[in-house]
């Protein structure tokens, strides 16, 4: 698994992937801090945490597209399922790759609250409370795209499959809302990603949401192990 997450993480860098993933997120992060926050004198990031949903939905979509979808394409792949390396030690070290980029690029809001915090200290348990869940929301998209990515050997149709999965999971809640059965609304509500993640940018730190999110990741890797193994017997 070392093996491939140093493979895995270096490509990020050899591509232009990468460095388009953390500039624009960096200047999506950079534009919200100033709007919600320095525009309006304000050391309160929650505003900031929350709109960070939309762009994760948009350009994690760019991060994964290539973990399985490049190999299958060019059968570089079947080097990997012929050699002794586990299909499982496979899937993480990519996991952990693309995870490892985007810890980079959400690292920009801890420097942010270090600005906050020369003028006006902020609430330190909320800023690292939505970091975490900030990660967490990142964890469950990542392992999302993997499994998109594994699903087809197109780059694009990866991108385009992961990013229909992420709206649907981020914003569920929103359109069963609209809905005349209650039902449906309480499901919506307990998958959203969305409702999970504005819940720690509220400042609350709720067990279920965390174990929500691992088990998201849990459940999209192993989908993208089945997918592999079914292509590796057939």
């Amino acid at each position: 698994m070392r093996a491939i997450f140093k493979r895995e993480l270096k490509g990020y860098f050899i591509s232009p992937v990468g460095y388009v993933f953390l500039a624009a997120f960096y200047c999506y992060a950079g534009l919200m801090f100033y709007i919600t926050g320095l525009s309006e004198g304000r050391t309160h990031m929650d505003m900031l945490f929350s709109s960070l949903l939309i762009i994760l939905v948009v350009i994690v979509p760019i991060l994964t597209m290539s973990t399985m979808a490049q190999e299958r394409r060019s059968k570089t792949d079947r080097c990997i399922l012929t050699s002794p390396v586990s299909i499982w030690s496979m899937v993480l070290g990519k996991f952990f790759a693309a995870f490892t980029v985007y810890l980079m690029a959400i690292a920009i809001t801890l420097v942010m609250a270090l600005v906050c915090a020369i003028y006006s200290p902020p609430d330190w348990s909320v800023v690292l409370g939505s970091f975490t869940g900030l990660a967490l929301l990142g964890a469950g998209c990542i392992a999302v795209g993997i499994f998109c990515s594994a699903c087809t050997e197109s780059q694009a149709v990866a991108a385009v499959l992961s990013f229909g999965v992420l709206m649907f999971f981020s914003f569920v809640s929103a359109v069963a809302a609209q809905l005349p059965f209650e039902f449906l609304v309480k499901t919506a509500d307990k998958i959203a990603f969305s409702k999970r993640y504005y819940a720690f940018t509220y400042g609350i730190f709720d067990m279920s949401n965390l174990l929500f999110f691992l088990s998201a990741v849990f459940i999209f890797l192993f989908l993208t192990v089945r997918v592999v193994e079914k292509r590796r017997w057939s």
